[in-house]
């Protein structure tokens, strides 16, 4: 799923509904995810979602939207001097 996007011409936005479905829109790419959390790079940063029961419902990669099913507990965008995000599994990814 390794796509060029432009930040200035693909949108960005997050969408919950009624906590059991996200539909995130600018992804560029998934780096990881099992049924508790998702990291996936969008146009705006790296963004970990968390849940219980989390599934991929739909990738579309032309357009760069993902969505993912399953009880959302937290979604975060990592800045790159995040603690969790450099000491934390995801850092040793990212090196």
């Amino acid at each position: 799923m390794e796509n060029n996007f432009d930040s200035n011409v693909i949108s960005h936005s997050v969408k919950i509904l009624e906590r059991n479905n996200i539909f995130v829109s600018g992804t560029k790419k998934v780096h990881n995810f099992n049924e508790n959390e998702f990291l996936i790079n969008t146009v705006m940063g790296n963004v970990n979602i968390k849940g219980s029961n989390l599934e991929l419902i739909k990738l579309d990669t032309n357009d760069g939207n993902i969505c993912i099913k399953g009880k959302i507990n937290s979604v975060v965008y990592l800045d790159n001097n995040d603690k969790e995000h450099e000491n934390g599994f995801f850092g040793k990814l990212f090196k």
